[in-house]
């Protein structure tokens, strides 16, 4: 039977909110006592093969978008024609307990879930790619490794850093973490030292806001206190330019847009509505990978949905 993927309402996401915000090694250079002539090529070999290894992890590299010529990015038109990626976001990764409702399971993913749901796209020879590699690709048609996809955490969970991330290193799998800052150091939330770490590591940080306010709200100094400070904030953690964006709920309005590029943002992700045929690279398509979901119909609802 072929299972189809029905978008989540924002009543849903806003419910899913409200109980958020209330709870390689590379091998040993061989030895060898050989020429000096020997040693530099077998070292330059073990530098190939680590090469190859980070390239298995996240697809090959790509620029930094602030680098790629105007008159080389593609129109709209061409964006949204390019076939999306699969993006799953994540937030929650722990069991339920028994005050979770119904509606919040969709949000919180339980452990052995979890495990059995990237075991599955590991399995299905799905690689994991990043924001610079699909802006490459979207907006220049770069390419990409076989069967891309972008795995996303949002909101700061603390359970994203101890159980999510661990997993993902088991698979050479990296992600992109939307930080929500008001949160950092909290208790059952992770702390700048952590998300430092997930940074050093080659995982991407982007901003989430910093109380996940909802920007179709926003007035005034919003803009400064909601975006411009977080951003600043996610910058001296990383030491990194914070280039990307995900709405809080997947909300939006155009009146963003423009306060996102004056930010240095260069793409935003909203949640699984359509992408605005004007600015496709600000409204980039995720679906949120459900609590509720057998790693059969997560990988149904990946090939429904993009």
């Amino acid at each position: 039977m072929k299972l189809t993927y029905s978008p989540l309402t924002t009543a849903a996401v806003i419910a899913a909110a409200f109980t958020f915000s209330s709870c390689n090694d590379s091998k040993s250079a061989l030895t060898t006592e050989a020429s000096t002539a020997t040693e530099a090529a077998a070292s330059a070999a073990n530098a190939v093969a680590t090469t190859e290894t980070a390239s298995a992890s996240a697809g090959p590299s790509a620029p930094d978008p602030a680098s790629i010529p105007a008159n080389r990015i593609a129109d709209a038109a061409t964006i949204t024609a390019r076939p999306q990626v699969p993006i799953l976001c994540y937030h929650q990764i722990r069991d339920w307990r028994p005050r979770d409702s119904k509606g919040a399971k969709d949000y919180i993913v339980p452990v052995e879930q979890f495990k059995k749901q990237i075991q599955m796209l590991a399995d299905s020879g799905y690689h994991t790619i990043l924001p610079d590699q699909l802006y490459a690709y979207l907006a220049t048609g770069a390419p990409l490794p076989p069967k891309p996809i972008m795995l996303t955490f949002d909101d700061t969970d603390l359970d994203q850093f101890t159980v999510a991330r661990p997993e993902l290193e088991k698979h050479g799998f990296k992600a992109v973490y939307f930080v929500m800052t008001v949160s950092l150091g909290r208790p059952r939330y992770m702390s700048k030292a952590q998300v430092k770490q997930l940074s050093d590591e080659g995982n991407v940080i982007g901003s989430h806001t910093w109380d996940h306010h909802n920007v179709k709200k926003y007035q005034g100094e919003d803009w400064v206190t909601q975006i411009e400070k977080p951003t600043k904030t996610l910058e001296e953690i990383t030491g990194k330019d914070i280039k990307y964006f995900a709405y809080p709920f997947g909300l939006w309005n155009p009146e963003a847009i423009p306060q996102l590029k004056q930010r240095g943002m260069v793409a935003a992700f909203v949640l699984a509505e359509k992408r605005d045929p004007q600015d496709p690279l600000y409204t980039i398509r995720r679906i949120i990978a459900s609590g509720y979901w057998s790693p059969r119909t997560l990988h149904n609802s990946l090939v429904n949905s993009f």
